[in-house]
Protein backbone atom coordinates (compact mmCIF):
# COMPACT_ATOMS: atom_id res chain seq x y z
CA UNK A 1 0.00 0.00 0.00
CA UNK A 2 2.89 2.42 0.95
CA UNK A 3 4.66 1.43 -2.81
CA UNK A 4 1.28 2.49 -4.24
CA UNK A 5 0.74 5.48 -2.54
CA UNK A 6 4.16 6.65 -2.74
CA UNK A 7 3.58 5.92 -6.87
CA UNK A 8 0.37 8.10 -7.00
CA UNK A 9 2.37 11.21 -5.59
CA UNK A 10 4.97 10.54 -7.84
CA UNK A 11 2.26 10.68 -10.55
CA UNK A 12 0.54 13.66 -9.44
CA UNK A 13 3.66 15.19 -8.99
CA UNK A 14 4.26 14.66 -12.41
CA UNK A 15 1.41 16.08 -14.10
CA UNK A 16 1.85 18.84 -12.07
CA UNK A 17 5.25 19.91 -13.22
CA UNK A 18 3.97 19.16 -16.60
CA UNK A 19 1.34 21.76 -16.49
CA UNK A 20 4.05 24.08 -14.81
CA UNK A 21 5.97 23.54 -17.78
CA UNK A 22 3.22 24.72 -20.57
CA UNK A 23 1.80 27.47 -18.57
CA UNK A 24 2.75 30.66 -20.25
CA UNK A 25 4.91 32.38 -17.90
CA UNK A 26 6.29 36.54 -17.91
CA UNK A 27 9.53 37.88 -19.08
CA UNK A 28 9.39 39.52 -15.32
CA UNK A 29 9.77 35.96 -14.04
CA UNK A 30 13.19 35.22 -15.83
CA UNK A 31 15.58 37.30 -13.14
CA UNK A 32 18.39 35.43 -14.87
CA UNK A 33 17.81 37.09 -18.52
CA UNK A 34 17.89 40.92 -17.20
CA UNK A 35 19.09 41.02 -13.66
CA UNK A 36 22.73 41.16 -15.53
CA UNK A 37 21.79 44.25 -16.81
CA UNK A 38 20.86 46.12 -14.39
CA UNK A 39 24.04 45.16 -12.40
CA UNK A 40 25.46 48.73 -11.06
CA UNK A 41 22.81 50.62 -13.10
CA UNK A 42 20.86 53.67 -11.61
CA UNK A 43 17.05 52.45 -13.00
CA UNK A 44 13.83 54.09 -13.47
CA UNK A 45 10.49 51.78 -13.45
CA UNK A 46 7.46 52.22 -15.35
CA UNK A 47 4.47 49.43 -13.67
CA UNK A 48 1.58 49.29 -11.69
CA UNK A 49 0.02 46.18 -9.53
CA UNK A 50 -0.31 43.87 -12.41
CA UNK A 51 3.91 43.96 -12.71
CA UNK A 52 4.00 40.50 -10.67
CA UNK A 53 7.07 38.01 -10.11
CA UNK A 54 5.01 35.18 -8.51
CA UNK A 55 3.14 37.25 -5.69
CA UNK A 56 5.50 39.95 -5.27
CA UNK A 57 5.42 43.36 -7.69
CA UNK A 58 8.57 43.58 -9.03
CA UNK A 59 9.91 46.66 -7.99
CA UNK A 60 9.79 44.99 -4.65
CA UNK A 61 11.52 42.06 -5.78
CA UNK A 62 14.27 44.54 -8.07
CA UNK A 63 14.43 46.28 -4.55
CA UNK A 64 15.33 43.24 -2.58
CA UNK A 65 17.50 42.25 -4.92
CA UNK A 66 19.53 45.45 -4.44
CA UNK A 67 18.99 46.60 -7.89
CA UNK A 68 19.07 50.78 -7.47
CA UNK A 69 15.54 52.42 -8.13
CA UNK A 70 15.79 55.85 -8.44
CA UNK A 71 12.23 56.59 -9.64
CA UNK A 72 9.01 54.58 -10.52
CA UNK A 73 6.46 55.85 -12.88
CA UNK A 74 2.68 54.99 -12.52
CA UNK A 75 -0.20 55.11 -15.72
CA UNK A 76 -3.63 54.79 -15.23
CA UNK A 77 -4.83 53.25 -11.38
CA UNK A 78 -1.69 54.01 -10.01
CA UNK A 79 1.53 52.00 -9.25
CA UNK A 80 -0.67 50.07 -6.75
CA UNK A 81 -3.55 49.84 -9.04
CA UNK A 82 -6.46 50.95 -6.83
CA UNK A 83 -6.95 54.24 -8.35
CA UNK A 84 -10.47 54.78 -10.44
CA UNK A 85 -10.74 55.36 -14.23
CA UNK A 86 -9.15 58.60 -14.95
CA UNK A 87 -8.51 59.87 -11.48
CA UNK A 88 -5.96 62.04 -11.17
CA UNK A 89 -2.65 60.80 -9.35
CA UNK A 90 -0.07 63.08 -7.50
CA UNK A 91 3.44 62.18 -7.28
CA UNK A 92 4.13 60.47 -3.96
CA UNK A 93 6.81 58.31 -2.27
CA UNK A 94 5.85 54.52 -1.93
CA UNK A 95 5.52 53.24 1.13
CA UNK A 96 6.56 49.87 1.00
CA UNK A 97 10.20 50.53 -0.27
CA UNK A 98 10.34 54.70 -0.24
CA UNK A 99 11.23 55.02 -4.07
CA UNK A 100 10.14 58.45 -5.82
CA UNK A 101 6.73 57.69 -7.71
CA UNK A 102 5.52 59.88 -10.44
CA UNK A 103 2.11 59.96 -12.14
CA UNK A 104 2.17 59.56 -16.10
CA UNK A 105 -1.39 59.84 -16.24
CA UNK A 106 -3.03 62.61 -17.16
CA UNK A 107 -1.79 65.93 -18.26
CA UNK A 108 2.28 64.58 -17.71
CA UNK A 109 2.46 61.48 -19.81
CA UNK A 110 5.98 60.34 -19.75
CA UNK A 111 8.91 61.75 -17.69
CA UNK A 112 10.70 64.79 -17.93
CA UNK A 113 14.78 64.94 -18.08
CA UNK A 114 14.24 66.02 -14.55
CA UNK A 115 12.74 62.82 -13.53
CA UNK A 116 15.43 60.73 -15.68
CA UNK A 117 18.51 62.60 -14.43
CA UNK A 118 21.10 60.21 -13.32
CA UNK A 119 18.79 57.00 -15.22
CA UNK A 120 21.15 54.80 -16.80
CA UNK A 121 18.49 52.29 -17.46
CA UNK A 122 15.05 51.93 -17.92
CA UNK A 123 12.13 49.25 -17.52
CA UNK A 124 8.54 48.54 -18.68
CA UNK A 125 6.52 46.01 -16.85
CA UNK A 126 2.56 46.29 -17.32
CA UNK A 127 0.19 43.80 -17.94
CA UNK A 128 -1.51 44.50 -21.12
CA UNK A 129 -5.06 43.17 -22.69
CA UNK A 130 -4.77 43.63 -26.03
CA UNK A 131 -7.43 46.48 -27.07
CA UNK A 132 -6.32 49.56 -28.46
CA UNK A 133 -7.95 51.95 -26.25
CA UNK A 134 -6.65 50.53 -23.42
CA UNK A 135 -4.21 52.69 -22.33
CA UNK A 136 -1.84 50.91 -21.77
CA UNK A 137 0.35 50.74 -25.22
CA UNK A 138 -0.05 54.72 -24.94
CA UNK A 139 2.05 54.84 -21.58
CA UNK A 140 4.26 52.62 -23.35
CA UNK A 141 4.61 54.79 -26.85
CA UNK A 142 5.13 57.78 -24.54
CA UNK A 143 7.50 56.00 -22.10
CA UNK A 144 9.50 54.59 -25.03
CA UNK A 145 9.76 58.09 -26.81
CA UNK A 146 11.08 60.03 -23.35
CA UNK A 147 13.88 56.85 -23.16
CA UNK A 148 14.77 57.54 -27.13
CA UNK A 149 15.26 61.67 -26.07
CA UNK A 150 17.09 61.00 -22.95
CA UNK A 151 19.38 57.90 -24.90
CA UNK A 152 18.93 56.09 -22.26
CA UNK A 153 18.20 52.12 -23.14
CA UNK A 154 15.11 50.52 -22.31
CA UNK A 155 13.67 46.72 -21.05
CA UNK A 156 10.47 45.75 -21.30
CA UNK A 157 9.63 42.73 -19.45
CA UNK A 158 7.00 40.90 -22.00
CA UNK A 159 3.47 39.36 -20.52
CA UNK A 160 0.92 37.52 -22.18
CA UNK A 161 -1.63 39.05 -24.22
CA UNK A 162 -5.04 37.70 -22.74
CA UNK A 163 -6.70 38.92 -26.21
CA UNK A 164 -4.04 37.92 -28.39
CA UNK A 165 -5.13 35.58 -30.34
CA UNK A 166 -7.06 37.03 -32.50
CA UNK A 167 -7.20 40.55 -34.76
CA UNK A 168 -10.44 42.53 -35.50
CA UNK A 169 -11.81 45.78 -35.81
CA UNK A 170 -11.11 49.00 -37.87
CA UNK A 171 -7.92 50.85 -38.02
CA UNK A 172 -7.54 54.03 -36.07
CA UNK A 173 -7.73 56.81 -38.53
CA UNK A 174 -4.69 59.44 -37.48
CA UNK A 175 -7.45 62.46 -37.42
CA UNK A 176 -8.89 60.38 -34.33
CA UNK A 177 -6.22 59.81 -32.64
CA UNK A 178 -5.71 60.79 -28.83
CA UNK A 179 -4.59 58.81 -25.63
CA UNK A 180 -7.18 55.96 -25.77
CA UNK A 181 -5.64 55.02 -29.26
CA UNK A 182 -2.45 56.89 -31.01
CA UNK A 183 -1.66 54.43 -33.96
CA UNK A 184 -2.82 53.31 -36.69
CA UNK A 185 -3.79 49.92 -35.49
CA UNK A 186 -6.63 47.55 -35.27
CA UNK A 187 -8.86 47.67 -31.54
CA UNK A 188 -7.92 43.44 -31.29
CA UNK A 189 -4.32 43.76 -32.81
CA UNK A 190 -2.95 40.59 -31.86
CA UNK A 191 0.33 41.11 -30.22
CA UNK A 192 1.87 40.87 -26.90
CA UNK A 193 3.08 44.64 -25.72
CA UNK A 194 6.85 43.73 -26.15
CA UNK A 195 5.74 42.99 -29.69
CA UNK A 196 4.18 46.05 -30.13
CA UNK A 197 6.92 48.21 -28.53
CA UNK A 198 9.72 46.68 -31.02
CA UNK A 199 7.22 47.50 -33.80
CA UNK A 200 6.63 50.97 -32.66
CA UNK A 201 10.64 51.09 -32.95
CA UNK A 202 11.10 49.04 -36.20
CA UNK A 203 8.40 51.10 -37.92
CA UNK A 204 9.77 54.34 -36.50
CA UNK A 205 6.27 55.01 -35.29
CA UNK A 206 8.39 56.95 -32.24
CA UNK A 207 11.56 58.18 -33.02
CA UNK A 208 14.45 59.99 -31.57
CA UNK A 209 13.80 63.76 -31.54
CA UNK A 210 16.71 65.90 -31.85
CA UNK A 211 17.85 69.60 -30.50
CA UNK A 212 18.03 72.35 -32.80
CA UNK A 213 22.15 72.69 -33.84
CA UNK A 214 22.41 69.23 -31.04
CA UNK A 215 25.57 67.48 -32.14
CA UNK A 216 25.40 64.02 -33.50
CA UNK A 217 26.70 61.06 -31.26
CA UNK A 218 26.07 57.58 -31.84
CA UNK A 219 23.04 56.71 -29.52
CA UNK A 220 23.27 54.32 -26.52
CA UNK A 221 19.29 53.48 -26.80
CA UNK A 222 18.57 50.74 -27.47
CA UNK A 223 15.09 48.27 -26.99
CA UNK A 224 15.13 44.77 -25.38
CA UNK A 225 12.63 42.93 -24.71
CA UNK A 226 12.73 39.79 -21.90
CA UNK A 227 9.89 36.96 -23.63
CA UNK A 228 7.68 35.48 -22.21
CA UNK A 229 8.45 31.80 -21.81
CA UNK A 230 5.42 28.33 -22.64
CA UNK A 231 3.39 30.97 -24.35
CA UNK A 232 2.08 31.16 -28.14
CA UNK A 233 -1.25 33.42 -29.50
CA UNK A 234 -3.58 30.51 -29.24
CA UNK A 235 -2.97 29.93 -25.89
CA UNK A 236 -6.00 30.98 -23.44
CA UNK A 237 -3.86 33.07 -20.48
CA UNK A 238 -5.46 33.63 -17.05
CA UNK A 239 -4.13 36.93 -15.11
CA UNK A 240 -2.99 36.26 -11.99
CA UNK A 241 -4.19 40.08 -10.97
CA UNK A 242 -7.20 41.89 -12.30
CA UNK A 243 -5.17 44.43 -14.69
CA UNK A 244 -7.53 47.54 -13.63
CA UNK A 245 -10.67 48.02 -11.20
CA UNK A 246 -13.13 47.52 -13.71
CA UNK A 247 -11.74 44.26 -15.27
CA UNK A 248 -12.14 41.93 -12.49
CA UNK A 249 -11.71 38.64 -14.41
CA UNK A 250 -11.05 36.92 -17.55
CA UNK A 251 -14.48 37.14 -18.72
CA UNK A 252 -14.87 41.13 -18.64
CA UNK A 253 -11.41 41.36 -20.80
CA UNK A 254 -12.90 39.20 -22.96
CA UNK A 255 -15.81 41.21 -23.67
CA UNK A 256 -13.78 44.46 -23.01
CA UNK A 257 -13.01 45.01 -26.88
CA UNK A 258 -16.75 44.66 -27.71
CA UNK A 259 -18.94 46.52 -25.01
CA UNK A 260 -16.77 49.28 -24.05
CA UNK A 261 -17.64 51.60 -27.05
CA UNK A 262 -21.14 51.69 -24.75
CA UNK A 263 -18.75 54.29 -23.10
CA UNK A 264 -19.56 56.83 -25.81
CA UNK A 265 -23.02 56.37 -25.56
CA UNK A 266 -25.76 57.14 -22.99
CA UNK A 267 -25.81 53.01 -21.74
CA UNK A 268 -23.98 52.24 -18.75
CA UNK A 269 -21.48 49.87 -19.56
CA UNK A 270 -21.14 47.91 -16.27
CA UNK A 271 -19.09 50.53 -14.16
CA UNK A 272 -21.02 50.48 -10.61
CA UNK A 273 -21.76 47.11 -10.84
CA UNK A 274 -20.01 43.60 -10.04
CA UNK A 275 -20.10 42.74 -13.89
CA UNK A 276 -18.39 45.65 -15.50
CA UNK A 277 -18.36 45.26 -19.00
CA UNK A 278 -20.76 42.38 -19.10
CA UNK A 279 -23.99 43.97 -18.24
CA UNK A 280 -25.22 47.18 -19.77
CA UNK A 281 -28.15 49.29 -20.27
CA UNK A 282 -29.94 52.01 -19.75
CA UNK A 283 -33.57 53.40 -18.21
CA UNK A 284 -35.24 54.02 -21.78
CA UNK A 285 -34.76 50.74 -22.69
CA UNK A 286 -37.51 48.07 -22.99
CA UNK A 287 -38.33 46.93 -19.29
CA UNK A 288 -38.52 43.56 -20.37
CA UNK A 289 -34.68 43.23 -20.67
CA UNK A 290 -32.15 42.58 -17.97
CA UNK A 291 -32.51 44.90 -14.72
CA UNK A 292 -29.64 46.12 -12.86
CA UNK A 293 -28.47 49.21 -11.08
CA UNK A 294 -25.36 50.66 -11.13
CA UNK A 295 -23.88 52.19 -7.75
CA UNK A 296 -21.07 53.63 -6.51
CA UNK A 297 -18.53 51.31 -5.38
CA UNK A 298 -14.50 51.10 -4.95
CA UNK A 299 -12.81 51.51 -8.32
CA UNK A 300 -16.14 53.40 -10.21
CA UNK A 301 -17.70 55.73 -7.44
CA UNK A 302 -19.21 57.81 -9.62
CA UNK A 303 -20.71 55.30 -12.46
CA UNK A 304 -22.37 56.38 -15.42
CA UNK A 305 -26.34 56.33 -14.33
CA UNK A 306 -25.36 55.74 -10.98
CA UNK A 307 -28.56 54.60 -8.64
CA UNK A 308 -30.62 54.47 -12.20
CA UNK A 309 -32.88 51.53 -12.82
CA UNK A 310 -31.34 50.01 -15.94
CA UNK A 311 -32.58 47.52 -18.51
CA UNK A 312 -30.03 46.18 -20.89
CA UNK A 313 -28.13 42.43 -20.85
CA UNK A 314 -26.22 40.52 -19.02
CA UNK A 315 -23.62 38.73 -21.19
CA UNK A 316 -21.98 37.07 -17.77
CA UNK A 317 -20.94 33.56 -18.63
CA UNK A 318 -17.67 31.59 -17.80
CA UNK A 319 -14.15 32.17 -19.44
CA UNK A 320 -14.32 29.52 -22.04
CA UNK A 321 -17.79 29.60 -22.89
CA UNK A 322 -17.36 33.32 -23.91
CA UNK A 323 -14.23 32.71 -25.78
CA UNK A 324 -15.75 29.98 -27.81
CA UNK A 325 -19.27 32.78 -28.10
CA UNK A 326 -17.20 35.67 -29.64
CA UNK A 327 -15.28 33.25 -32.16
CA UNK A 328 -12.51 35.15 -32.43
CA UNK A 329 -13.97 38.43 -33.40
CA UNK A 330 -15.51 41.66 -32.23
CA UNK A 331 -19.03 41.51 -30.90
CA UNK A 332 -21.80 44.51 -32.43
CA UNK A 333 -25.19 42.40 -32.01
CA UNK A 334 -25.50 44.36 -28.95
CA UNK A 335 -24.23 47.91 -29.84
CA UNK A 336 -26.55 47.54 -32.65
CA UNK A 337 -29.34 46.22 -30.87
CA UNK A 338 -29.01 48.54 -28.30
CA UNK A 339 -29.13 51.73 -31.08
CA UNK A 340 -31.99 50.30 -32.40
CA UNK A 341 -34.20 50.28 -28.83
CA UNK A 342 -33.35 53.03 -27.95
CA UNK A 343 -36.07 55.65 -28.61
CA UNK A 344 -33.96 58.96 -28.63
CA UNK A 345 -31.69 57.85 -31.59
CA UNK A 346 -30.12 61.55 -32.16
CA UNK A 347 -28.80 61.38 -28.32
CA UNK A 348 -27.54 57.92 -28.50
CA UNK A 349 -23.95 59.42 -28.90
CA UNK A 350 -22.37 61.09 -26.41
CA UNK A 351 -22.02 64.67 -27.92
CA UNK A 352 -18.99 66.49 -26.91
CA UNK A 353 -19.41 70.67 -26.39
CA UNK A 354 -17.92 71.34 -29.77
CA UNK A 355 -19.79 69.02 -31.97
CA UNK A 356 -16.91 67.95 -34.09
CA UNK A 357 -16.76 64.40 -35.14
CA UNK A 358 -13.33 63.73 -33.87
CA UNK A 359 -13.91 64.84 -30.52
CA UNK A 360 -16.90 62.10 -29.78
CA UNK A 361 -15.67 59.46 -27.39
CA UNK A 362 -17.60 56.85 -29.06
CA UNK A 363 -15.41 58.24 -32.52
CA UNK A 364 -12.02 58.33 -30.58
CA UNK A 365 -12.81 54.54 -29.28
CA UNK A 366 -13.70 53.21 -32.60
CA UNK A 367 -10.74 55.15 -33.97
CA UNK A 368 -13.05 56.92 -37.10
CA UNK A 369 -16.68 58.41 -37.44
CA UNK A 370 -17.15 55.03 -39.76
CA UNK A 371 -18.75 53.10 -37.49
CA UNK A 372 -21.06 55.82 -35.76
CA UNK A 373 -22.41 56.66 -39.39
CA UNK A 374 -22.67 53.05 -40.40
CA UNK A 375 -25.19 52.06 -37.03
CA UNK A 376 -27.11 55.72 -37.85
CA UNK A 377 -27.37 55.05 -41.92
CA UNK A 378 -28.71 51.21 -40.15
CA UNK A 379 -26.16 49.15 -42.04
CA UNK A 380 -25.81 45.41 -41.62
CA UNK A 381 -22.94 43.83 -39.19
CA UNK A 382 -21.52 41.98 -42.24
CA UNK A 383 -21.30 45.44 -44.26
CA UNK A 384 -19.20 46.77 -41.38
CA UNK A 385 -17.18 43.79 -40.84
CA UNK A 386 -16.38 44.00 -44.63
CA UNK A 387 -15.26 47.60 -44.18
CA UNK A 388 -12.12 46.71 -41.48
CA UNK A 389 -10.99 44.01 -43.84
CA UNK A 390 -8.66 46.41 -46.00
CA UNK A 391 -7.07 48.15 -43.32
CA UNK A 392 -6.90 44.49 -41.05
CA UNK A 393 -5.13 43.32 -43.98
CA UNK A 394 -2.20 46.22 -44.42
CA UNK A 395 -2.06 46.15 -40.42
CA UNK A 396 -1.06 42.27 -40.66
CA UNK A 397 1.65 42.45 -43.14
CA UNK A 398 3.52 45.19 -40.70
CA UNK A 399 2.51 42.92 -37.34
CA UNK A 400 4.29 39.36 -38.57
CA UNK A 401 7.47 41.00 -38.69
CA UNK A 402 7.70 42.08 -35.25
CA UNK A 403 5.94 38.55 -33.56
CA UNK A 404 8.15 36.85 -30.72
CA UNK A 405 5.90 34.02 -30.51
CA UNK A 406 4.11 31.61 -33.03
CA UNK A 407 0.90 32.70 -34.72
CA UNK A 408 -2.30 32.12 -34.78
CA UNK A 409 -2.67 32.07 -38.49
Amino acid sequence: MKKYLILICLQVMAVVALIAQSTPRPGAENLSAYLPLLKGKTVAVFANHTAVVGKENVVDVLAKKGVKIKVVFGPEHGFRGDADAGQKIDNYVDRATGIPVVSLYGKKRKPSSDDLEGVDIMIFDIQDVGVRFYTYISSLEEYLQSALDADIPLIILDRPNPNGHYIDGPVLDKKYKSFVGMQSVPVVYGMTIGEYGKMLYGEHWVEREMLPNAKYAPPKFTLTVIPCTQYTHSDAYALPVKPSPNLPNLSAIYWYPSTCYFEGTVLSEGRGTDKPFMLFGHPDLPKSLHAFTPKGIPGAMNPKLKDRLCYGWDVSDTPEAIRKQLGNQINLHYLLQAYQLYPQKDSFFLRPKSGKMEDYFFNKLVGNSDLMMQIQKGESEANIRRSWQPGIQAFKQIRKKYLIYPDFE
